[in-house]
């Protein structure tokens, strides 16, 4: 079975950044004002280089993803370190 999973879901008033898990890959969907992008990748990492890389992307969303793929991130080793 393939889920999509959401890993993290920035929304602002410039737009929207999602990481979604896909099996073994990275989905990156990012919107605002008059643009769409949508990419897949092979890890976070890569995923988070190609958001900076996007001309429509504004700073202010891009580093408010930025920090919330972080905090998701550490959450989640905090919820397997529990385990």
């Amino acid at each position: 079975m393939n889920v999509t999973r959401h890993f993290s879901d920035t929304r602002t008033e410039w737009g929207r950044v999602r990481f979604l898990l896909q099996s073994s890959r990275v989905g990156l969907m990012a919107e605002g004002p008059g643009w769409q992008h949508c990419s897949t990748h092979d890890t976070l990492a890569d995923a988070a280089t190609y958001l900076a890389v996007l001309p429509e992307l504004c700073q202010s969303l891009y580093r408010q993803a930025l920090d919330d793929l972080e905090r998701q991130l550490a959450f989640e080793r905090g919820f397997e370190g529990a385990a």
